[in-house]
């Protein structure tokens, strides 16, 4: 780990996809070229690279179908990612022109209608879909070259009538993503070849919390005894999926293992022989709204190895190398259990970002509750706060280092300050008990969502508490 003497001019960020999303400029204007520019005189602080660290457990959507013929890390997020942080060019020029309508291909996804989507899909292939129409040709044909390549990979892996690729509401940014790991065999290659073509700045990165080509579940644990194999059906269980009884682990009839195949027999895919059923189903379709409860709270989340038993797998050496130059950390907005916490518990997390020589670990609380941190069944008076959001992030760190307890005098280890929003169904901020910790609270003033409970931050006002506490004026 890096020491005192190191420059520590990175801001590394962990978050998940679409909800940090939204304050990404946030981040970017925190470079040395915005406000912590400013920081520079109070403490000398002055961040010029930026660290996104993406978790890569994600199974649902239409990654789930990648994962199901491929198999390989979780991509969406990643993708998203690289898709929001591609500048947006503000000029007239042909240059431009390119530029977007690139960045509109790989962010374009197919009609929800699979016999649709595989029409689009082939017209995508063979270079007649409207959104080639203002790519040059020299380009077109270094784009579509991989996507003829993953195109051929789909259909060598075709088993028909049983198993052929869904093209259901498939994004073009994740198939190329997905010919690019393949064809290079690096996944940070792919990485590296999509924000070159997307022209994302250097000094901003992308980083999977895992460096591998295959793919890392992970389970939940709830108070109840409860197991919930698989990231997709933490935060938003298929439609279809039935839940579970009391103590039982979802995607089975009891708490044993099922050793049956179930539906699909006799079909090949990129999943082994054995491996756990919930691992194994298609979660292309899922709803983010009217979610069902919890039937407890989430205690722990771990890693499982194709057929759920834990694993703890170690942290990509570049999220290391990133954290021993950070000056700052920030947990961003996101799903707790499902984005942050995966990337936490890894081997050698929790050891490097308890070094006091990072001296701002800045938890960003969410505007509101989700399924892993709101009511749950039979128990809606239980809040989950600020300090639950803490003791979660703790939790993993010490996890991460095979560790079993912390007191709560040293939280400040890991997190120093908490930026929260005051507002109808936000996590509750208990400041004198955060105060009693060492962690200072920073309030910024937010907007209500209007057809959503909760409260949004404006991102002005949330880049000005950031740059205070990274300055130290907060």
């Amino acid at each position: 780990m890096s020491g005192p003497g190191t420059k520590r001019n990175r801001l590394v960020v962990f978050s998940g996809g679409s909800a940090a999303n939204s304050i990404v400029d946030v981040f970017n204007g925190l470079l040395s070229s915005g406000e912590a520019g400013k920081g520079q005189s109070g403490n000398g602080l002055k961040l010029q690279k930026l660290s996104y660290v993406i978790g890569i457990s994600d199974n649902g959507g239409s990654t789930s179908e990648i994962l199901r013929v491929f198999g390989g890390p979780g991509i969406g997020d990643v993708r998203s990612r690289l898709i929001r942080l591609a500048p947006e060019p503000t000029g007239t020029s042909e240059e431009d022109s390119v530029k977007t309508a690139i960045k509109h291909l790989l962010n374009y996804r197919l009609p929800a209608d699979e016999d649709l989507a595989k029409e689009e899909w082939l017209s995508v292939v063979e270079g007649t879909h409207l959104k080639w129409k203002k790519i040059p040709s020299d380009k077109r044909e270094l784009l579509r070259s991989f996507l003829v390549h993953l195109h051929s990979e789909i259909l060598k892996r075709a088993r028909p009538p049983l198993s052929t690729f869904n093209f259901h509401s498939a994004s073009i940014g994740n198939l190329f993503l997905t010919s690019t790991r393949l064809f290079f065999g690096s996944f940070e290659s792919a990485i590296y070849l999509f924000q070159s073509i997307t022209g994302v700045p250097e000094n901003v990165q992308v980083v999977p919390a895992i460096n591998s080509m295959f793919s890392h579940h992970i389970a939940a644990g709830l108070t109840d005894g409860t197991v919930i194999v698989g990231q997709n059906q933490i935060s938003h269980p298929t439609l279809s999926w039935p839940s579970p009884a009391l103590g039982q682990s979802i995607g089975t009839e009891s708490g044993e293992s099922d050793d049956t195949e179930g539906e699909g027999d006799g079909v090949e895919d990129a999943n082994l022989p054995g491996s756990h059923p919930s691992l194994k189903s298609r979660n292309i379709v899922f709803e983010k709204d009217n979610e069902p409860e919890l039937g407890s709270r989430v205690e722990r989340v771990w890693y499982i190895n194709p057929y759920g038993q834990e694993i703890r797998p170690p942290a990509n050496p570049k999220v290391v190398g990133a954290l021993g130059e950070a000056g700052a950390v920030v947990f961003s907005i996101g799903s707790l259990y499902t984005s942050i916490i995966p990337c936490l518990i890894l081997r050698g997390i929790g050891h490097v970002l308890s070094s006091p020589h990072i001296p701002f670990k800045i938890l960003i609380l969410n505007g509101s509750l989700d399924r892993e941190t709101g009511p749950v069944t039979g128990n809606p008076q239980v809040d989950f706060s600020a300090s639950d959001f803490i003791r979660a992030i703790v939790r993993a760190c010490v996890d991460s280092q095979s560790n079993i307890f912390i007191p709560p005098g040293e939280y400040v280890k890991y997190v120093t300050h908490v930026v929260y929003l005051e507002g109808r169904c936000v996590p509750k901020v208990d400041v004198e008990e955060l105060g009693r910790w060492g962690i200072r609270a920073v309030k910024v003033e937010g907007q209500s969502l209007v057809k959503k409970k909760g409260v949004y931050y404006e991102v002005e006002r949330l880049k000005e508490a950031l740059g205070g506490i990274i300055e130290g004026r907060l």
